[in-house]
């Protein structure tokens, strides 16, 4: 194990290290941020399962869905401009989107995954969902698996592409584009959504766990709304698409942003406060800051529950609140995380961001007990309990 960590912070590195120790680890990173000063930077491990080379400073890793709150920001910051009004309409920036009665679903319905919108009916292949417009023609086709605003479930993948679509339409550029443009370039991170080839031999393969199948219908619930969502249309049924260079240089910002663990600490300092080498400002001034995090959902998670899990999401304007399913320590911190383990948050209140990435993915949906070690261990080096412990 190799980086930075200074005096006070010793209980965070030797979190990070036990994980390697029990044997949860293959090759992994973490960074912590205090008031916009990195004061754990870290990393350990292999960059690839046979262990040819070690995992360090410049290994790139796939996020999953982490890259959901990458997303999030760029709607929240177009919406702080004054360019996206999330109250209104979808269709007020996306016309097409009004087919099979979705007219009046408000855009923060698409942030808070209350739109209905999981899954698709239409059959795609992966060259169509790397595309782009195939699949935002699909979702502009298709009508809501519950009405609009009565409840809540994990849209997977489709995500992105309904609040891309609106960030493409409104910004005129990408959701890919304008997140390095507007986010990424300013606080200075390695964060991509859109892999250019250059940096393709710097990312770590992923070492699946069988959560990863659920989209190839392998696992005893292929036809169920969570399967459904995973497979976005069928064009997910490679077990190993997330380790292939097509998908890393796609734009699919609900789930295929590639980055490492400082950028994505500093992402989540630089939302909410200045971050060192930053601008001079938060991107987020503190009224958005608390719009954005403000829980908008109640009752169980319609995905999940299809196949048996009561999960109960806490989601605002695209960034999940802590609670027991995103346990990021204190009531008020707010962030994403990502299949297999992976996470990003900020804590305003404590002055706290963290960014969390690894190469092995946890089996499961909920229980990793390597974010839970390390966020327990952040907040009882600044004098703090994390509550969902």
């Amino acid at each position: 194990m190799t980086g930075l960590v200074e005096p006070g912070f010793e209980a965070v590195r030797d979190a990070f290290a036990h994980n390697f120790e029990a044997g949860g680890e293959v090759g992994a990173a973490l960074c912590v941020h205090l008031h916009g000063h990195r004061v754990v930077d870290i990393r350990g491990g292999s960059f690839d399962p046979d262990g040819t080379r070690p995992y360090g400073s410049d290994a790139l890793q796939l996020v999953f869905s982490s890259t959901k709150g990458a997303t999030a920001a760029c709607a929240n910051l177009l919406a702080q401009r004054g360019l996206l009004d999330l109250d209104a309409p979808v269709t007020e920036y996306w016309p097409e989107f009004a087919r099979a009665g979705k007219g009046l679903l408000p855009v923060r319905y698409l942030l808070s995954h209350q739109a209905g919108l999981p899954a698709i009916d239409r059959t795609l292949t992966p060259e169509e969902v790397q595309a782009w417009d195939p699949v935002a023609d699909a979702l502009a086709d298709q009508a809501p698996f519950w009405e609009p605003g009565t409840a809540h479930g994990y849209h997977a993948l489709t995500y992105g592409y309904l609040v891309g679509e609106v960030v493409r339409r409104v910004s005129g550029r990408s959701l890919g584009t304008f997140f390095a443009e507007e986010v990424a370039r300013p606080l200075g991170l390695e964060f991509f959504i859109g892999l250019p080839a250059h940096l393709e031999p710097r990312v770590s393969p992923i070492v699946a766990a069988p959560i990863a199948g659920a989209a190839q219908g392998d696992t005893g619930y292929s036809s169920t709304l969570l399967a459904r969502a995973l497979n976005m249309g069928g064009a997910f049924r490679d077990r190993v698409w997330m380790n292939r260079p097509a998908w890393h240089a796609a734009e699919v910002p609900g789930g295929n942003g590639i980055t490492n663990a400082v950028s994505l600490s500093r992402l989540y300092a630089g939302l909410v406060g200045t971050v060192e080498g930053g601008p001079p400002e938060p991107l987020l001034d503190r009224d958005h800051v608390e719009r954005a995090r403000t829980v908008l959902t109640r009752g169980a998670d319609q995905v999940f529950a299809s196949v048996g899990l009561p999960l109960e999401q806490k989601i605002g304007l695209g960034f999940w609140r802590a609670s027991p399913a995103a346990p990021f320590g204190a009531e008020g911190s707010f962030g994403h995380s990502g299949a297999g383990g992976s996470y990003g948050f900020a804590d305003p209140e404590h002055g706290l961001a963290v960014g969390y990435v690894m190469n092995k993915m946890a089996e499961g949906v909920l229980g990793d007990p390597r974010a839970r070690r390390i966020v327990k261990a952040t907040y009882a080096s600044v004098g703090a309990k994390a509550k969902y412990f």
